[in-house]
């Protein structure tokens, strides 16, 4: 039992000794021993093990990096400090999103054709093939590489981006926050990242029922999607008394809150979310999507236009979420916030 508790910090000392010799055959035996021993390790190892490896990954060569950085994030999620880990965890990501966006040009310039699926366990298959074609240097492997791994990275940055410090220092700074929104213009999607990043820990939000002509202040606290958001104004409004319909169950509310769902429970479509435009504000978009209407952000809750359930469920299940309601807005002001409306476009992409 002692050697498999040692055998996470052995392996760590393999991958140390590996990148110091620059020896390909260890290096390959450190990640073998690596994958077994994180499985197999106990917290206390996991605990221990997370910031040595992140303090590795700028060492790792090119096209490995993302797998060492998803076993730091295993460790992360099993107690690992995420402050210790995320610098050169957050800095492989970025990387990662500046260089993705060179790999469709080219490959169109090379391979063409369809893009090949993210996998990097064929990362040098697809290095072989555009190779053959049009050589390979730095750049293009980098280009690849970031292509292959983008998931592993995305996996990741998640584990280090769920705590909060490691979110509000990502917020504050911006690099990240415009880079994947840059890279998800493209073929990447990284919802689970640009989420996360775009996530508001304490925000104000005014709602408008349209058809109640009520208006409400709440305030937004780590809700990851658009159906969480739905759910708990219902919760709110409805469930509260404050508007007429059917509210979600206490089932449903808790596993939008900070329960694990027995089963799978059902919610149910309320409103139709708007932008003050009169625009369509997705229940798979993030609250986020929700501009702002000098300087506050605004909602209007119209009639479901079509019948619509879901399964209930956080889009982060680690993070709890919440909704508070913080005031009932007097006829006036709803008044006031509801002239800065445009009708509800009877679909999304009408003009």
């Amino acid at each position: 039992m002692i050697f498999r508790e040692r055998a996470l910090s052995k392996a760590v000392d393999r991958l140390e000794r590996a990148l110091e010799e620059q020896d390909e055959v260890l290096l390959n035996e450190a990640f073998h021993a690596l994958s077994g021993a994180i499985q197999d390790a106990k917290p206390a190892s996991r605990v221990e093990a997370g910031p040595r490896m992140a303090a590795l990954l700028p060492r790792v060569p090119m096209g490995a990096e993302g797998i060492l950085a998803v076993m730091v994030g295993a460790c992360v999620e099993h107690g690992a400090d995420p402050q210790a880990c995320s610098e050169p965890i957050l800095a492989g990501v970025g990387e990662a999103m500046r260089d993705v966006m060179e790999f469709p040009a080219l490959w169109e310039d090379t391979v063409g054709g369809e893009l090949p699926e993210r996998n990097h366990l064929v990362l040098g298959e697809v290095v072989e093939r555009i190779a053959a074609i049009g050589g390979m240097d730095a750049r293009k492997f980098g280009a690849v590489s970031a292509w292959m791994q983008l998931p592993l990275w995305e996996m990741a940055g998640v584990a280090v981006l769920l705590h909060a410090g490691v979110r509000r220092a990502a917020q504050a700074d911006g690099t990240l926050v415009a880079l994947v929104e840059e890279a998800a213009r493209g073929d990447a999607d990284l919802k689970c990242l640009r989420y996360l990043l775009k996530m508001f820990e304490d925000e104000p939000l005014v709602v408008l029922h349209r058809p109640s002509g009520t208006g409400y202040r709440v305030r937004v606290t780590r809700i990851g999607d658009n159906f969480q958001l739905h759910t708990l104004l219902a919760h709110l409004l409805v469930g509260g008394g404050h508007i007429a319909g059917d509210a979600p169950s206490a089932e449903v509310v808790a596993a939008y809150r900070d329960a694990v769902p027995d089963g799978q429970p059902q919610a149910t479509g309320v409103f139709n979310l708007c932008a003050a435009d009169g625009s369509w504000i997705w229940n798979e978009g993030c609250p986020a999507d929700i501009p702002l209407v000098d300087g506050e952000r605004l909602l209007v809750l119209d009639p479901p236009t079509y019948g619509r359930t879901w399964n209930a469920g956080r889009f982060y299940p680690a993070l709890p979420g919440d909704l508070t309601l913080e005031a009932v807005l007097t006829r006036a002001d709803t008044e006031a916030y509801l002239a800065k409306t445009g009708p509800t476009r009877a679909w999304p992409d009408a003009a």
